[in-house]
């Protein structure tokens, strides 16, 4: 009885963490960055809102940069300069 108990509750835990990853996921969505738009073809800063994107948006930048459609924006010097003043470091992928 010990054992199908202890079976028991390492399921219901296995389950509970792997919810807990799958609400932490990120979804990639380069939209979000629309943000930093302004700050990307510009010499201004990049606002909170665009940084809080950034970091949101972190595990995807190498997705981003694979795409054809998206790389060009993505690897600009602009790009570069935003997740610099973000704290954000430019993926080496």
């Amino acid at each position: 009885m010990k054992k199908v108990s202890f079976f028991i509750i390492m399921a219901v835990v296995v389950m509970l963490l792997a919810e807990a990853k799958v609400s932490e996921a990120v979804t990639c969505n380069p939209g979000e960055l629309s943000s930093c738009l302004g700050a990307i073809t510009s010499s201004s800063p990049p606002s909170t809102t665009c940084c809080s994107k950034l970091k949101e948006q972190k595990p995807c930048l190498c997705g981003y940069l694979k795409n054809p459609a998206l790389k060009q924006f993505v690897s600009s010097p602009g790009a570069r300069k935003v997740a610099s003043a973000c704290g954000v470091p430019y993926p080496s992928c």
